[in-house]
């Protein structure tokens, strides 16, 4: 099973080698989006390149995964998760598979370390409480042997 480390602080600022990005289905055009929370964050700082490519999946499955370049951040990767639906809600479903399949894509390109955000808590509509609790159980079940933290967002 896996240790997952809680944390508060700017995911951006995370000592890993990949990040994870709650976004949404992909069924709205990334430029017709205005990203707000870490998608914002990820586009002011590296730049429209990782959302570039993630348009490129199509639409993405409710709690699917997929890996895009970093842009301009230190990172390895950014793994992008449909942690929402289309009525831009989270759910205990979307929460649970969006942890599974983010670990999944970290395994299957070795990467040593991940960090999330709260998927679906602010613009999800999740409380930060229950989104905590939820991927702290999931993320615990996994079979991964990085170092997974989630991150509190905290100027």
């Amino acid at each position: 099973m896996a240790t997952v480390e809680v944390t508060t602080g700017d995911l951006l600022d995370q000592d890993v080698e990949v990040i994870v990005n709650a976004w949404n289905r992909n069924i709205i055009p990334w430029w017709l989006l205005l990203p707000q929370g870490v998608s914002g964050a990820i586009k002011k700082r590296a730049g429209y390149q990782p959302f570039r490519e993630v348009v490129k999946f199509g639409p993405i499955p409710l709690g699917g995964a997929v890996l895009t370049s970093a842009g301009r951040l230190p990172f390895k990767g950014i793994i992008h998760v449909a942690g929402i639906s289309m009525w831009w809600r989270s759910s205990e479903y979307s929460i649970r598979e969006s942890c599974r399949n983010a670990i999944r894509t970290a395994k299957e390109h070795s990467f040593a370390s991940i960090a999330f955000p709260l998927v679906g808590a602010g613009t999800g509509g999740g409380s930060m409480e229950k989104v905590e609790k939820l991927m702290i159980d999931q993320l615990g079940k996994e079979e991964y042997s990085g170092r997974i933290v989630i991150v509190r967002y905290k100027k």
